[in-house]
């Protein structure tokens, strides 16, 4: 055989291989889309419903994640409101009862300064009344002489508003008995009657009797009782001591 068939050969065979290789791609080709091609209703309908089986479930459960994650945020939230609230109450709690011990402090305060000023107050009376009282309850000391007996004797007689001072008593006792006590008169009428005149301001027994000063001794000689008696008498019958300048 010669070589240009030989070639022309290869050249054909080479060509009808190549054209059985496409051939048999085509028809590989073929089969493999044959077979990725649903055949009938069914088929179809079980791609869709797997692919749209597929979405639900995948959102399906993302919904129901969000929805518990909702509710965990709604509770968490209802909770901070609750819990804000009794913080609040709480807050206003304290501050009630602090408010309210204040008060009480404030109060309490008030009325201890008031019950030590009462009691300030009713120590001071209290010194006071006894001061007074203690006063009252100590009799002035008068001197045992003429002095201290007029003078004494107007404090009684200041007492039981019986007029008359110092000056009028003095006058009138020097008059009678120069300041003697136990004077006596023996030789006028009343001696003749039977009632001398006695003491410092000489009065008789029946006028010294009526005119007593109470609270004075009942003694004709007694000089603060003669004087007071005298000065009473005096007072009834001429207004004053001071004003008698003679046997009255």
């Amino acid at each position: 055989m010669s070589v240009s068939r030989i070639s022309s050969r290869s050249r054909r065979l080479n060509k009808a291989q190549k054209l059985s290789v496409a051939g048999v791609s085509t028809l590989a080709a073929g089969a493999v889309a044959f077979s990725l091609v649903p055949h009938g209703s069914s088929a179809t309908a079980e791609p869709q419903a797997a692919a749209a089986a597929a979405p639900v479930a995948y959102t399906g459960s993302k919904t129901t994640s969000l929805q518990t994650a909702g509710i965990e945020q709604n509770s968490t939230a209802q909770q901070l409101v609750k819990a804000a609230d009794a913080a609040k109450a709480k807050a206003a709690a304290e501050k009630k009862q602090t408010a309210a011990k204040a008060e009480a402090k404030a109060k309490a305060v008030a009325e201890a300064k008031s019950k030590a000023a009462a009691k300030a107050k009713a120590d001071a009376k209290k010194r006071s009344a006894g001061t007074s009282s203690r006063a009252a309850d100590r009799k002035p000391v008068y001197a045992d002489n003429l002095d201290g007996w007029i003078r004494e004797a107007l404090s009684i007689m200041h007492e039981k508003k019986i007029p008359g001072t110092y000056e009028g008593l003095h006058r009138n006792i020097m008059r009678e008995s120069s300041g003697n006590p136990r004077a006596i008169n023996n030789w006028d009428i009343n001696a003749i009657n039977g009632v001398p005149s006695k003491g410092l301001l000489q009065v008789i027994k029946p006028t010294f009797d009526f005119y007593h000063v109470k609270g004075t001794k009942h003694d004709q000689y007694d000089p603060v009782a003669n004087i007071t008696a005298a000065a009473n008498y005096a007072a009834d019958k001429y207004g004053s001591i001071d004003k008698v300048d003679s046997a009255y």
